[in-house]
């Protein structure tokens, strides 16, 4: 019989690529969607899977709904993807980023405890936890100090999933993920916002894209490569949190030049500040703007991990350049643009 797995948040970025990679190694893969969302399965579909998930109302504010799946599917493994994962928004709905990405988790082991403790199960930590790092680079054993609503419910999450596993013995292991990206990447996030944004100018739909900080440093992979990892935590026989990430820091401006590149531009950088602008040599045009609206209360200026766990025992390593990301992430989104007039997720 074929391994079930239950993913949560099916329809985002990892989402789809972990479906991906379960139906390649033969799973029953159940997709858990809130019925408001049900018919945004573009990602799904963009790969092909699409017909191959068997998708289930999940709503991560309804406990009863939440037991009665986990009762009725038993999964063999359950991996939490779901998430209010916009670190700006977070500002704005505390309390309800709050109780997605912090209660909910609750809610998920406490249905595992009670009605399949063989589940084995995963949970979507992040780096953000880091927030005003303590050290360079970050590992297992890094303190936290979240610097976001977003980062500080993560947390919550991330520790409740170790406290169940060490107070009642289930298989939970959390991937505390570093920035991984891929043409799937919600548009809000900055480097999607890069990519579409260069396509579209490109292609002369919009004059410019808008950013904030230029200066921000970030340790950026392949969702793709990343999705492969979580499914190796959980294969093996103890369970334990890993950091995934590439082991290499790039700034958001660095990025945008990157990216440039393969919509054929080359930038030029004049001011500081929020006066700042990307300036395309080829054309005399101004096509990077700065605002301080895209700005956050509170910054995390550096992130970099050390996967060298992961690499020791789960043999994973980040394989994606930033270079490849950015170049695939810019084509997809030309490719769209040219051919639907905007991207099709």
């Amino acid at each position: 019989m074929a391994r079930r797995a239950l993913v949560t948040g099916i329809s985002g970025q990892d989402g789809a690529y972990l479906a991906k990679l379960l139906l390649d190694k033969g799973y029953e893969v159940f997709g858990g969607v809130r019925r408001s969302a049900r018919s945004g399965q573009d990602r799904l579909s963009v790969l092909g899977i699409a017909e191959s998930v068997r998708l289930v109302d999940f709503d991560l504010a309804e406990v009863g709904n939440i037991f009665r799946l986990v009762r009725t599917i038993r999964p063999d493994e359950l991996y939490n993807l779901a998430a209010q994962s916009f670190v700006a928004a977070s500002w704005e709905f505390p309390l309800a980023t709050t109780d997605v990405n912090a209660v909910a988790v609750t809610r998920i082991l406490e249905a595992i405890r009670l009605f399949s403790p063989e589940t084995r199960f995963y949970q979507a930590s992040t780096s953000e936890m880091f927030g005003q790092v303590r050290t360079v680079p970050q590992n297992e054993d890094t303190p936290f100090h979240p610097r976001s609503p977003y980062g500080v419910s993560k947390l919550y999450g991330h520790w409740m999933t170790v406290n169940y596993r060490e107070s009642f013995g289930l298989h939970a292991s959390s991937g505390i993920l570093f920035n991984h990206e891929s043409p799937l990447r919600g548009r809000e996030f900055v480097t999607r916002k890069i990519s579409l944004g260069l396509a579209r100018v490109a292609e002369g739909l919009q004059d410019c894209i808008i950013l904030g900080n230029l200066d921000a440093k970030r340790d950026w992979g392949f969702a793709g490569d990343y999705v492969e990892g979580m499914w190796r935590m959980l294969q093996r026989e103890a369970p334990s949190d890993f950091v995934l990430a590439s082991g290499e820091t790039r700034s958001v401006r660095s990025f945008v030049e990157t990216a440039a590149e393969t919509a054929g531009f080359q930038i030029r950088w004049e001011g500081s500040a929020t006066d700042e602008v990307g300036i395309d040599v080829g054309s005399g045009k101004t096509i990077v703007r700065v605002s301080s609206e895209f700005y956050r209360p509170a910054e995390v200026d550096l992130l970099l991990g050390d996967a060298s766990k992961a690499a020791r025992e789960l043999d994973w390593r980040s394989t994606t350049s930033v270079e490849d990301i950015a170049a695939m992430m810019v084509q997809a989104d030309l490719d769209d643009v040219k051919r639907f007039g905007d991207a099709r997720v």
